[in-house]
């Protein structure tokens, strides 16, 4: 792991160099209730899209900047503002963007191997962040990323709308009450169709207008092996972290919200695989991860596949495909989605149900964000960047114990995880379901992962080297992400 501190990255380079020494805008002196909050977005080929039209929205928010890698994506956006009377800032490298004085906010929303640096650079020069999920790409970087925010006293949210959700908020107090027991068992769904990316004969070229040395920025300059090179980047490690860092990461903040605990978990464990096809795909589609918290263990699935070959429906748990059940003593919690909660007893009959009944896509989590922003403390922040490391570094964990796996077949892997029971019951019904989608374990194997025990403390592996090495990675100069933010 290449590591640099501030002084020897800015050495690295002059652009970096001018980002990182601007004089930002005092807010918490400067900024009053008639003064604009000026955001710049940066990667909006897919997400930051929401990011546009959401902070637009906000009363006092104005878009002074675009970013993105893609020039054919950046001067259409950049054409569509101008078209409204609206001159914004536009460029490919977001370095020339922080330079700028006219904004103050830079929302990151590009491939997950940006997220982490960017957002550190933005912090650096003076910009408070909102950065999309998951917010890093490994660990290490995630916890770097808390420190920049609280060293240069930034606000830092992370976009996991979920915790906006009043409803589901109001549902969690009422379980911490004690109107069902104690809880048993945190259990995070993350069923969504997946079919295979294809296959290529060789290496593809690059997309008319991107500056692919940019868009690897610190991720290693590979020949591109996917048919899609946008959003098809989610499957490969070095730039995503697969369903689990995709879309898991909303249901696996939900569940560790609801356990109401900050730390990592103490002991982690994942068997899946990529299977039912053969693709350019390197992450699982199928997934089973388990977060040994006590008293009650947290257990996250991944399937890509669906309920029956040639369907699209998916299969599901008390009606929650995507989704988190919650099981107590009294009874059970379905939240089905990003902003609604139901709560059953023992026999399945409704105790009682929430729903926020504001916007379901997440612009009050832009509302809040941009309140933050004025009142200048984190705490205002109803997704914090802690909040986002820590529910983004549990992806990560349970992605390293399976790359550290080997393939295993079904008679193994049930040897290995018969001590416990909540293990054992979800990895029966994950090869229940391979089973209906023609998936024949004993013939394509499993990938059984390892047991990893964490020192939540220094968020360290205990006695793994190999694991160790894998809460990090190596940066590609100058797209360092500094060990002394």
């Amino acid at each position: 792991m290449k590591k640099v501190n501030r002084r020897s990255f800015l050495a690295t380079t002059a652009t970096g160099a001018a980002a990182l020494s601007i004089p930002a805008r005092s807010w918490s002196q400067v900024l009053g209730s008639a003064d604009d909050v000026r955001v710049a977005v940066v990667g909006f080929g897919g997400r930051g899209q929401s990011h546009i039209s959401g902070m637009s929205k906000q009363k006092g928010v104005r878009l002074t900047g675009l970013c993105d890698v893609d020039t054919t994506i950046l001067g259409k956006e950049q054409q569509k503002w101008k078209d409204k009377g609206v001159e914004v800032e536009a460029h490919t490298d977001m370095r020339k963007l922080l330079e700028s004085k006219n904004v103050d906010v830079i929302c990151i929303a590009t491939p997950n191997h940006w997220h982490a640096l960017a957002s550190i650079w933005a912090v650096q020069a003076g910009k408070d962040v909102y950065v999309e999920k998951p917010v890093s790409h490994n660990v290490w970087e995630g916890r770097k990323i808390v420190e920049a925010a609280r060293k240069y006293k930034k606000i830092v949210q992370t976009g996991t709308q979920s915790r906006t959700s009043l409803g589901i908020a109001e549902c969690f107090a009422w379980l911490k009450e004690g109107n069902l027991g104690k809880m048993t068992l945190a259990r995070g769904l993350c069923y969504k169709p997946r079919p295979s990316i294809g296959k290529v004969e060789g290496p593809q070229p690059v997309p008319p207008g991107v500056d692919y040395d940019l868009w690897c920025g610190p991720a290693p300059v590979k020949p591109i092996m996917r048919k899609q090179f946008h959003y098809d980047w989610h499957w490969i490690w070095d730039t995503g972290n697969g369903d689990l860092g995709n879309q898991g990461i909303h249901q696996m903040d939900i569940a560790r919200w609801a356990l109401g605990v900050n730390e990592l978990s103490p002991r982690v464990f994942s068997v899946g695989g990529r299977l039912g096809y053969v693709d350019d795909g390197q992450t699982p589609n199928t997934q089973i991860v388990l977060h040994d918290y006590s008293p009650a263990p947290l257990i996250f699935e991944v399937r890509g596949l669906p309920a029956n070959p040639g369907e699209r429906k998916m299969d599901n748990i008390y009606g929650a495909s995507v989704g988190v059940i919650l099981y107590y003593e009294g009874g059970y919690v379905v939240v089905p989605n990003y902003n609604s909660a139901t709560a059953f007893d023992k026999d399945g009959q409704e105790v009682k149900k929430w729903r926020n009944d504001k916007d379901a896509d997440g612009n009050d989590h832009f509302e809040n964000f941009s309140k933050a922003v004025r009142s200048r403390k984190h705490t205002d922040l109803n997704a914090d960047i802690l909040e986002g490391h820590l529910s983004s570094a549990l992806c990560h964990t349970g992605n390293i114990s399976y790359l550290l796996g080997r393939a295993a077949g079904p008679d193994e892997i049930k040897d290995t995880i018969k001590s416990d029971k909540n293990l054992t019951e979800a990895y029966g019904r994950m090869e229940e379901h391979l089973g209906r989608n023609n998936v024949d374990l004993t013939a394509t194997k499993a990938t059984l992962g390892v047991f990893l025990k964490m020192d939540r403390k220094t968020e360290r592996f205990i006695g793994n080297d190999k694991a160790n090495q894998l809460l990090a990675r190596d940066y590609r100069r100058p797209y360092v992400v500094p060990e002394k933010v």
